[in-house]
């Protein structure tokens, strides 16, 4: 099994005596969602009338919707879009359209929860793999927002489900060289831009029955020596999978990015994750038992159900991991933060880790500490 590695390839306990040094805390999270409420029963009636109740495809896609776990989603456009033939310049100008809109949102709201104003912050990190954005998503926001000219911008692309744990360990990793810093990370998704409604693949039919869109922000800060009370971050760490770069990413054509989306991904996670997540474990200095909860994307029920089993997990201990899919739908990078949202909300102390999957075939975890205030 392939050795997992470190953000900045020195143990989460402290190999380099600048992070030893340097503690990076959680200040501020918001989450939003586009305007447009889509209920599942919705979806049933749209793919009917667009691919014929007695075809195949129909039949298929209804049968997942009735298993999928997802009862809600919200849509970066109105249903009566997605009836429409559009081009990637199309899907893509309602990409830029909608994520800019929701970035600003989500960056003020977090900010604000924070105690910050967009003066304060110091470095921005941008996780988004649904649409094409140069100029970047930070920088059609700057002055709507409000940030300074001289701010940190570190967009990043491609990490899909895995992006919103590995942004939040990248941004930690960015405070954390720069003590006194605030940094905010953004992650959106508009996953619906990429529906296929034309010639549907049965791994489109399965991400119609699955996903949603959404944004959230984390606000991060870093100080040297220890802090009282709050919610700690530690390092992150990352487990890639050789030979697995099938098993979920984008299929880049003229008219979309087609969703590539491998039906053996649940057995995979039940027979292989245990071992990443160990390694993971070992790395931070921890133990299965040292965990108090667990907050993962769930990517769907069905590899929900195979966490909890790979990990030795009580069953449906990872309620609100399936109350944000069904609330929600798999809304890709932001997922995870949803879910961080709910836990803190009930949390109390203890040592709790955040985890992800995406392409790669990625593995993605990050440690929270939470302490009692002094």
């Amino acid at each position: 099994m392939d050795a997992p590695t470190t953000l900045n390839n020195e143990s989460i306990t402290g190999a380099n005596d600048s992070s030893t040094s340097v503690t990076v805390t959680l200040e501020g999270l918001s989450t939003a969602v586009p305007p447009h409420k889509m209920p599942q029963d919705m979806v049933k009636i749209l793919a009917r009338q667009m691919l014929g109740a007695s075809s195949d495809k129909y039949l298929r896609l209804a049968s997942i919707m009735g298993n999928a776990g997802v009862e809600t989603r919200y849509l970066a456009r109105p249903p009566i879009w997605f009836a429409g033939d559009h081009d990637f310049q199309a899907r893509n100008d309602a990409y830029l359209e909608v994520a800019t809109d929701l970035f600003a949102k989500v960056s003020l709201s977090a900010l604000k929860n924070a105690n910050l104003s967009p003066e304060d912050i110091d470095c921005i990190v941008t996780v988004s793999s649904t649409g094409v954005a140069t100029p970047t998503l930070d920088a059609r926001v700057m002055q709507k927002v409000g940030f300074r000219s001289d701010v940190n911008r570190v967009p990043v692309f491609g990490l899909g489900c895995a992006a919103g744990v590995t942004g939040m360990a990248i941004a930690a990793k960015l405070a954390r060289g720069n003590p006194g810093s605030r940094v905010l990370m953004v992650a959106i998704e508009l996953c619906s831009l990429a529906f296929n409604t034309d010639n549907p693949s049965k791994a489109d039919i399965v991400s119609a029955a699955l996903f949603g869109d959404g944004a959230a922000a984390v606000c991060l800060r870093s100080e040297r020596g220890e802090v009282s009370g709050g919610i700690t971050v530690g390092q992150g760490v990352e487990h890639l999978w050789h030979d697995t770069l099938d098993n979920m990413g984008w299929d880049v054509n003229a008219n979309r990015l087609g969703i590539i989306l491998d039906k053996s991904i649940p057995s995979f996670v039940q027979n292989n994750y245990r071992t990443a997540a160990n390694q993971a474990l070992k790395t931070a200095g921890l133990q299965l038992d040292d965990i108090t909860r667990f907050i993962c994307h769930p990517g769907s029920v069905k590899v929900v159900d195979a966490i909890e089993i790979a990990l030795d997990l009580e069953s449906d201990i990872l309620d609100h991991e399936r109350g944000v899919m069904k609330d929600f739908g798999n809304m890709s990078a932001p997922t995870v933060l949803f879910i961080l949202e709910r836990v803190l909300k009930e949390a109390g102390p203890g040592q709790y880790m955040m985890a992800s999957l995406g392409p790669g075939f990625t593995a993605s975890f990050l440690p929270l500490k939470i302490s009692k205030s002094s």
